[in-house]
């Protein structure tokens, strides 16, 4: 596990589209696997200015994000295929055909999660998988729990997520109870993974994941294991750990 200190969240955000816009001058054909919620904002403002300066080209890239909330469909303005939209797919060139979201709008489970599933084998995996990390801990909607989550599932999110994500709705009771996510092993075979933490409220949670013991009580913990896992925290993430 390797991390990188950035000032702010500014500095954060460049260091992380670097590696993502390598990732992809490399392998124009790549496979990302992306997130949602703040963190990652700023790295997908990024890659749109690079973008549209001509230094990145996304049309053959394929992308295959974490999660989506269960019962929201594509058009609701909180759903995370509206998020990827608004804040990177419709100001790029990729190929919305080729960009996925677990189908919130499947109401057998077991369906939603085995169709997802069958879609990141059959891209051949992926080879950048981009993270941002819970105030508990959890990667995704991997919630702390008794046992690392296998593949995709669908999961019950914990009061201190849905308090998490109330910003984002008008109140707390439109807040979806239930996630499709992918699951750690998903996770975990990507062939690099890359985190990006930022803020003092989660300095306390940054360091039980890198020094703390390996648990599912702390999902992002099993990330030491990770032949090739990168965290950039700012100054403020990065509080403890010195």
């Amino acid at each position: 596990m390797i991390i990188y200190k950035a000032k702010d969240y500014q500095d954060l955000s460049r260091k992380a589209a670097n590696i993502i816009s390598a990732q992809v001058i490399m392998k124009p054909d790549c496979v990302l696997g992306l997130a949602t919620g703040s963190s990652p904002v700023g790295t997908y403002k990024q890659l749109i200015e690079w973008y549209e300066k001509g230094d990145l080209d996304f049309s053959s890239v394929t992308s295959i994000n974490l999660d989506e909330y269960k019962g929201l469909g594509p058009e609701n303005d909180q759903s995370y295929r509206y998020f990827m939209n608004t804040n990177l797919f419709d100001h790029i060139n990729i190929d919305k055909t080729r960009t996925f979201v677990p189908n919130g709008l499947e109401t057998d489970s077991d369906k939603a999660c085995a169709d997802y599933d069958k879609i990141i084998d059959t891209s051949g995996g992926i080879d950048l998988q981009l993270l941002g990390l819970g105030h508990n801990g959890h990667i995704g909607f991997n919630e702390p729990a008794d046992a690392f989550a296998d593949g995709t599932h669908c999961v019950d999110l914990t009061e201190s997520t849905i308090e998490a994500n109330t910003r984002f709705f008008a109140c707390e009771a439109d807040v979806p109870r239930q996630a499709y996510t992918m699951g750690i092993r998903n996770i975990m075979q990507a062939k690099k993974v890359l985190v990006v933490v930022s803020g003092r409220d989660k300095a306390e949670i940054l360091k039980k994941v890198v020094c703390g013991p390996i648990t599912p009580q702390v999902p992002a913990s099993v990330l030491q294991l990770h032949k090739d896992a990168v965290i950039i925290a700012d100054e403020e993430a990065m509080a403890l750990m010195d």
